[in-house]
């Protein structure tokens, strides 16, 4: 069952800026991840998602309501972390709490204390004087204190330190094992893949690919770094392999004898048994990451056409 849901969202805001033609949905009890760097286009969907935006064409839909029209049942029972907060500074971090439990109707402070207590929330202070560090942690405080089944997380880590970042991304492993549905909106590679079911991939505003997380991981597809042992080896290789052109080389570094060849996994035996004619100092596996991936499609001299979803490895 598809809880979030963007059809071909489209808002135009002119000088190539907005989003255009996105289309997802993320799944009851799943993680999904939405990658791109900033300017992409990822909050202006959440944006949307949330019912902050009116959409120029298409529309986006939490557990079936309309987020336009139904935005003010959305915003309350979902668990919303913008990118960018603010907050009102006349007051502190603990009148802050309390005037979102009131809003919220949270009478039980059992799990905002545990919030408080795991994310190290200072709430004392004026929020005036505040680092932006703690001003993110109030606001996941206050975004998880009623405890949604969906969470909407826009770049959640931004301003955390390297510890606190870990420690809300076994948050949202946690909260993921509990069933919730999460949609996580980043251009931090690690956090999206240690925690993503699904992931899409925003370029431009538009949608160029959408993965499955384990799929990427256990692709067939493998790159090898081969040194060999002299010039004269690392040469012939290369003579051989585009002679008999059932091997691809990926990259040379002719000053040190090296190659990466790209081999899938029924062609492995190829590579060895043409490797066995070699002296070679060393022969490893380059590991294929989400980062890898994202780039093929940010290759500064690619044009990504069209909008959708595209065909995934």
């Amino acid at each position: 069952m598809s809880v979030i849901k963007v059809e071909q969202l489209t808002k135009d805001y002119g000088h190539s800026r907005g989003v255009f033609d996105v289309s997802f949905e993320v799944k009851k009890g799943e993680v999904f991840g939405f990658l791109g760097p900033n300017g992409a286009g990822k909050t202006t969907t959440i944006r949307h998602i949330m019912g902050f935006s009116r959409p120029g064409k298409g529309k986006t839909t939490v557990k079936g309501l309309d987020s336009w029209d139904r935005h003010d049942e959305i915003q309350r029972d979902v668990g919303y972390l913008p990118g960018e907060i603010a907050l009102p500074e006349h007051l502190t971090g603990l009148q802050f709490i309390k005037m979102m439990a009131e809003l919220r109707g949270v009478t039980d402070m059992s799990y905002t204390d545990q919030l408080i207590e795991r994310f190290e929330l200072e709430a004392s202070g004026s929020l005036k004087r505040m680092s932006l560090g703690m001003k993110r942690k109030l606001a996941i405080v206050t975004a998880f204190m009623h405890d949604p089944a969906i969470l909407v997380l826009d770049e959640p880590t931004s301003g955390l330190d390297p510890v606190m970042q870990d420690t809300f991304v076994q948050f949202v492993k946690e909260e993921k094992a509990r069933g919730k549905t999460i949609l996580l909106s980043s251009h931090i590679f690690t956090e999206i893949d240690s925690t993503c079911d699904r992931i899409a991939i925003i370029k431009d505003g538009r949608l160029v690919s959408t993965v499955v997380a384990d799929e990427l991981k256990h692709s067939d597809r493998k790159e090898w770094k081969i040194e060999f042992s002299t010039n004269e080896d690392f040469e012939r290789f290369h003579e051989e392999v585009e002679y008999a052109g059932n091997l691809v080389i990926s990259s040379v570094k002719p000053t040190r004898n090296q190659v990466s060849v790209v081999v899938y996994d029924e062609e492995i035996n190829v590579l060895v048994e043409t490797l066995a004619n070699y002296e070679l100092n060393f022969f490893s596996e380059i590991k294929f990451t989400l980062e890898d991936y994202f780039m093929e499609f940010y290759d500064r001299n690619k044009e990504v056409k069209g909008g959708g979803v595209h065909a995934n490895h």
